[in-house]
């Protein structure tokens, strides 16, 4: 059934009135049995079935049509509940693409191979993720979708990992008369004199750290906004290495959005000047269970993003009275941000993102699923159980009226004004003659050829006279 589909409105208005057929029975039986019991017979249909409710004998089933009456009024509004057309997301036949890479070698524009630069897209990635206030790197990996709604699950590609450890603990600060004058790093970056500062090396610091190979680099960031304060001291450590990630990834909207749930890393893989770092992790990790996936990175790539980075993460700076002076803008970055840690993960996930745009002519992208919206018909059965009831009391009360009309031997006139007026009280169009008028057929054929008026009667009142008497 789709939407313009006519069946379910012409089902609830033939089920909604076949109960209301059903139950005007009622006035019948007040207009046939109580004739006799009251002045005359009313034509207003609610009063009928109140005088069926107080005079006749068999009120349970009077009450009934009653009831029927009443609850019809409420058929409608809850058939239209029992179905809703709703929309749900279901597979299409398009193949969603997200990029991975399972190499790394930096190259020019034109694809040739650098031989000691870091490549301007790779710069340009780090700046972006140094730079990002918002650290949304993660919306700016290269994908197809074409339904706007697509999904990649578990998929792995080469990647940048970064871990970050809060090393302030280790701060020696020098302090006299309840002020603090100099901040000191063992062997590393160190602070003096007044105002905000920062100052950024490469250390080895954190004991956390020391497992992890800084197979791109390793460094500190001493911060203090206000040096007079030992409580504003804030020293991070960081390491950045290449690494396995597995990857899930979503398009809604035309907006993508990837998160790494696991990664692995190869701590043997150390810089050579002749060797490639190689990472090859378990088959369970990649879900390739029938071979081994190697990942690599060129020696001379990694040999240059890690000069590139130590030589950009050192520096100093620092902000005063007579102004702010920084080594250079990444440092300024560094100090400006409120969360090194977070920034420091975008930039992985910024480097990670030009790795995998990279075209490696070896593992090509990743494929999804792309979804589309369909309209189903949702059927809400708890919505159904009024209407099946008034149905099933309907059904009760029609099946009582033809039992017990045929035990009173009651004609079947419905609710035809012909069988009060040959049949009612005061007044009988039918000579004495002639065979008794009990069909609808005989009564339409005898009163074609009648003629009666409505004159006042000396009491005040009204009454239908055939003329001739």
């Amino acid at each position: 059934m789709g939407e313009d589909d006519p069946s379910i409105p012409l089902l609830s208005s033939a089920s909604s009135k076949g109960a209301y057929v059903a139950s005007s029975a009622t006035k019948l039986l007040a207009d046939w049995w109580l004739w006799e019991a009251i002045e005359a017979s009313t034509s207003i249909f609610a009063l009928s079935i109140i005088a069926v409710i107080l005079f006749m004998y068999d009120g349970h089933l009077a009450f009934l049509g009653a009831l029927v009456v009443v609850l019809v009024n409420f058929f409608d509004p809850f058939l239209q509940q029992v179905v809703a057309y709703e929309s749900r997301s279901v597979p299409s036949d398009q193949t969603p693409t997200i990029v991975r890479s399972h190499a790394y070698t930096a190259r020019s524009d034109e694809g040739l191979p650098l031989p000691s630069l870091v490549d301007l897209s790779m710069k340009a990635a780090i700046y972006n993720g140094v730079f990002d206030f918002k650290e949304n790197a993660d919306t700016g990996v290269a994908h197809t979708c074409s339904t706007g709604h697509c999904s990649w699950q578990g998929f792995s590609s080469l990647a940048v990992c970064s871990r970050c450890v809060n090393v302030t603990s280790y701060v020696d600060k020098h302090c006299t008369n309840r002020k603090c004058y100099a901040l000191y790093l063992p062997d590393g970056p160190s602070l003096t004199g007044m105002g905000g500062q920062i100052n950024s090396s490469v250390t080895n610091i954190s004991s956390e750290l020391h497992g992890i190979e800084p197979s791109i680099f390793r460094f500190t960031s001493l911060i203090s906004r206000e040096i007079s304060d030992p409580d504003s001291a804030l020293a991070v450590e960081c390491s950045m290495f290449y690494c396995v990630g597995k990857y899930v990834a979503t398009v809604k909207e035309g907006l993508v959005k990837q998160r790494m749930l696991a990664s692995w890393r190869n701590d043997s893989a150390r810089h050579s000047d002749s060797s490639d770092l190689i990472l090859r992790p378990p088959n369970s990790f990649t879900n390739r269970a029938d071979q081994t996936v190697t990942f690599n990175v060129n020696h001379i790539a990694a040999a240059a993003i890690n000069d590139f980075m130590t030589r950009k993460f050192t520096g100093a700076g620092g902000i005063n009275n007579s102004g702010s002076i920084f080594s250079s803008d990444i440092v300024q970055a560094l100090y400006d941000t409120s969360n090194l840690t977070k920034r420091i993960d975008n930039l992985a996930t910024s480097m990670t993102n030009n790795i995998r745009q990279q075209d490696d002519h070896v593992s090509g992208p990743a494929h999804g699923i792309a979804w589309t919206n369909e309209t189903y018909v949702h059927v809400r059965w708890p919505w159904f159980a009024f209407p099946a009831t008034l149905i099933l009391i309907s059904s009760s009360f029609l099946l009582g009226v033809i039992l017990e009309t045929s035990y009173r031997d009651v004609m079947i006139w419905k609710s035809s004004t012909l069988a009060l007026l040959f049949h009612g009280r005061g007044l009988d169009l039918s000579s004495p003659s002639d065979q008794p008028v009990s069909r609808l057929s005989s009564m339409g054929t005898r009163a074609s050829s009648i003629k009666a008026e409505l004159l006042e009667t000396p009491e005040g009142g009204w009454r239908l006279v055939q003329e001739g008497q």
